[in-house]
């Protein structure tokens, strides 16, 4: 038997995080409408980010569960509105006409899937929808890596056509100009850097920076295709002879599909030990998915981030309906 221990995880500092955490409490804090945190986690997660001076919430779902679930975790709901509704689907939806109406400016998962809270964001009469796709971004606060990580789409659109990941794109361009972060450098990825008939992402990575040639995406830098190891380490894009703004310097890499996305992020969280806060762009508001994996650190960035991007879209999009 092998006495080979496993190493142990490098310690977190959490530095980005921090640096986004502490921009969102520089702000006032904005109201959020919590679709049914109806379990420890998510009842937890949107009181510390009050208590922290992030958000207001509005706390909508099952009036009984909730306040069950305060009890046994010992939180206080004084002062707190509960919009009593009796079901997830009816949080979901009830939750979303709050935003709406203006009384809210970020949307918050609470203890439903995901998919039954952008149902009701997607529905074309009573949801949050906009010209713009909607998808996901996950910002990763990497150990020993020297920038966050923006990945999009790891969690919401599977195979996205052309024009869908041209909003993809923007969204996240959009994403970390509202954060303050200046002009991002976006590598498109695929697994090679040249465009081969016989990989479509590379074709797809070769037109999307055309369009930003084109003034179709703006804001960004673009480059693709793009291996992994090329768009983040400047000695592999040496090795490789390849000469721009973006390898090996990318803060947002686009990968192909979700099932591409979603591998790089967990590999990134379970063998890097990054940490990923997420949230979702292109609706109205922006609308923060935790995991009850998450850690509260994580769960903290996710709602300043979408505090800081709310700030960011007051001037530009009017919410009310």
């Amino acid at each position: 038997m092998s006495s080979r221990k496993t190493p142990a995880a490098p310690e977190r500092t959490h530095e980005k995080y921090d640096r986004l955490i502490a921009l969102a409490k520089t702000m006032p804090a904005v109201t959020a409408a919590v679709a049914h945190p109806c379990d420890e986690a998510s009842l937890t997660g949107a009181m510390e980010a009050a208590e922290a001076g992030l958000i207001v919430p509005i706390l909508v779902g099952p009036k009984s569960k909730i306040e069950s679930v305060a009890v046994k975790c010992g939180i206080d709901l004084k002062g707190v509105e509960i919009v009593d509704v009796a079901h997830s689907q009816e949080a979901a939806a009830k939750a979303v006409e709050i935003v709406r109406s203006g009384r809210a400016e970020v949307l918050m998962k609470g203890s439903l899937h995901s998919d039954e809270l952008l149902s009701a964001v997607a529905k074309k009469e009573t949801g949050l929808r906009t010209g713009r796709r909607i998808s996901h971004v996950f910002i990763m606060d990497v150990p020993d890596h020297p920038e966050t990580l923006f990945i999009t789409d790891a969690a919401v659109n599977i195979f996205p056509d052309l024009m869908a990941k041209r909003d993809i794109v923007q969204n996240a361009i959009d994403l970390f100009h509202g954060l303050g972060l200046g002009t991002p450098k976006v590598a498109i990825l695929s697994a090679v850097e040249t465009v081969t008939i016989s990989i479509p992402s590379t074709l797809e990575a070769a037109a999307l920076c055309k369009m930003a040639d084109r003034g179709q995406i703006t804001g960004g830098i673009l480059d693709g295709p793009l291996a992994f190891d090329n768009a983040i380490s400047p000695e592999a894009a040496a090795i490789k002879g390849i000469k721009s703004e973006v390898a090996g310097h990318a803060n947002i890499l686009v990968v192909p599909d979700l099932e591409a996305g979603n591998m790089l992020a967990k590999n990134l969280s379970f063998l890097a030990h990054a940490d990923a806060a997420g949230i979702v762009l292109g609706a109205r508001v922006p609308i923060i998915l935790t995991s009850r994996a998450d850690s509260v650190r994580t769960r903290m960035a996710s709602c300043a981030i979408a505090v800081a991007f709310a700030h960011s879209q007051r001037s530009k999009t009017p919410i009310r309906s």
